[in-house]
Parts: C-alpha cells; sequence; structure tokens
C-alpha cells in the first residue's frame, strides 16, 4: 500500500497545536489553518494578499492557480481570529508591501519556508508521516467529504475544473455506503 497523501483533521490539529510558542506563532497558525479550511496550495497562500481577506466582510477572495477557478470562501470565527492576531503582529512588523504572509525579512513568505516550517511542525507534533503543505489540501478535500458533501461541491470549493481530480476525495470515503444493506 502507498503512504497516504493526506492528514487527517485530527493530525491538522495537532499540526496546528505545534506552532504553540514558535518564533512565528501567528503566523505559522494562520497559515496552517487557512491552508486547510480552504484547500489552499503552498503557492496560493504565500501569494495571498491582504486585499484577499475581508475581515468585514468574513470571506476569503481565493485565487487559485494552476488554471483553477477562483472564487470566494466563508470565514469561520476561528479562522478569523488566528487572521487577527495575524494582522496585528504584521502590522508591528511594517512590511513595506501587501503580501499577506510575510516572512522576517518583510517579503512576501517563501513558498520553501513554508514547506520546511511544515515538515518541522510535523515532526514536532510526532505526525506518523512526513508533513508538507500539499496534504492540507488533501486533508480538505478529505475532511469536506467526510462531512458530507457532494463531489460538485467539493470541485468547486477547491477549484476544479475537471472532477476527477475531485472523485478520489469521495471515492475513499467509507461512510458513503453506509445506507447500503440496511
Amino acid at each position: 500500500m502507498t503512504e497516504r497523501k493526506h492528514l487527517t483533521q485530527l493530525e491538522v490539529e495537532r499540526l496546528i497545536a505545534a506552532t504553540k510558542g514558535s518564533r512565528h506563532e501567528a503566523r505559522d497558525r494562520c497559515l496552517l489553518l487557512l491552508m486547510f479550511r480552504h484547500g489552499l496550495r503552498v503557492s496560493e497562500a504565500c501569494g495571498m494578499q491582504l486585499s484577499q481577506v475581508d475581515v468585514e466582510s468574513r470571506v476569503l477572495h481565493v485565487s487559485r492557480l494552476k488554471m483553477g477557478l477562483s472564487t470566494t470562501h466563508p470565514l469561520r470565527t476561528d479562522e478569523l481570529r488566528a487572521i487577527r492576531a495575524w494582522l496585528a503582529e504584521r502590522k508591528r512588523m511594517k512590511p513595506g508591501n501587501d503580501a499577506f504572509f510575510v516572512s522576517e525579512r518583510l517579503g512576501p513568505l517563501n513558498r520553501r519556508t513554508a514547506w520546511d516550517a511544515i515538515r518541522r511542525y510535523g515532526e514536532k507534533a510526532g505526525l506518523p508521516l512526513a508533513a508538507h503543505p500539499h496534504m492540507l489540501r488533501h486533508a480538505c478535500g478529505y475532511e469536506l467529504a467526510n462531512q458530507g458533501a457532494d463531489t460538485r461541491l467539493i470541485q468547486d470549493y477547491l477549484g476544479h475544473r475537471n472532477i476527477q481530480h475531485t472523485v478520489q476525495y469521495t471515492a475513499a470515503n467509507p461512510a458513503r455506503f453506509e445506507r447500503l444493506w440496511r
């Protein structure tokens, strides 16, 4: 059997908890939460601009890469809390750009930095597999399927143009067979 390519909801929670006490806790907590909840690719997260996050309207304007379909997602209370904490920290840093996630050097967060951070947090959390950014996108798809979201809705949410990229999430969900053989 091949190694799974996603994290479970509990593993994501452990990954996010591993940011506690780190040098970049507010940024990394916000980064991991948004990547998971919105199925962001690492380049989409690192390329986010301040204008994409509307705290007042409680929405995130997701700009998809790889010819994906961009969309607008609602922001949940815990996400807004993480965003506000990060924005307060970001404001103290005084970066001279509109990148939402910034590095210590005040430039846009580099995807390599995000990769390294996620790997380190995975190790710190004691995850049973080596964590990498795309696992958060897959975790989003599988979690939406586990919650009973239909394949087309997951397709729209993740910005897939081709539904074949989405069916992996619902096909692997045993709950879809629950009502059979009653």
